[in-house]
């Protein structure tokens, strides 16, 4: 955890936003902003290269929901750890013994699976596909052993507030990107809160 936690602080988070135009021959017509995906926004397809893989390389984007989502993932465990009043351990309780019995592989793929989804939801195109179980399956403890329970709305809020933070901590202070990401988490709500 200690590598993951370095690993995730030192990565910034790219908020840095571009509006390409379009124009033509009609002066009278006004020019207006190509619309941008979210994970555009983030950096998109272009190339840089990966802390957490030297000498590879990976797109901006990928890169900036990985750092956002492993810091989540460290904030979520540090206030299981510290017993932190309304933490989300009774969720992520399976995870958690595993990785206290010296475990990691499951938030390994815990990390991967939501830098897919994120990343291939948001306009990662075909590069970032995401084949993990649909949300719904993925929150219920019935369909997935790793989650230890369902989440509730307040649950939910305090997972919002995690990715906040972990967003913060990432560089993240476009007011855009920011509601940008707070509109993907709530469109999530209703399959995830069971």
């Amino acid at each position: 955890m200690k590598k993951l936690t370095k690993i995730a602080l030192l990565v910034l988070f790219s908020g840095t936003a571009v509006c390409f135009t379009s124009c033509n021959d009609n002066d009278d017509t006004a020019m207006t902003p190509t619309e941008r995906t979210l994970y555009q926004k983030l950096g998109g397809t272009t190339m840089v290269a990966d802390p957490n893989n030297p000498g590879q390389m990976i797109e901006q984007g990928r890169l900036s929901y990985r750092s956002v989502v492993d810091s989540t993932i460290t904030l979520i465990v540090a206030d299981i750890v510290a017993g932190a009043d309304g933490n989300l351990g009774a969720h992520f309780a399976p995870i958690v013994a595993e990785v206290s019995g010296g475990n990691t592989t499951n938030v390994a793929v815990l990390s991967d699976n939501l830098t897919d989804f994120f990343s291939a939801n948001t306009g990662g195109g075909a590069t970032n596909t995401y084949t993990g179980l649909n949300m719904v399956d993925a929150h219920n403890p019935a369909t997935n052993p790793r989650m230890g329970t369902t989440a509730t709305d307040a649950n939910y809020d305090k997972f919002i507030g995690y990715v906040g933070a972990a967003a913060a901590l990432n560089g993240v202070t476009d007011t855009a990107i920011i509601n940008d990401v707070v509109a993907v988490l709530e469109s999530l709500r209703a399959p995830i809160v069971q």
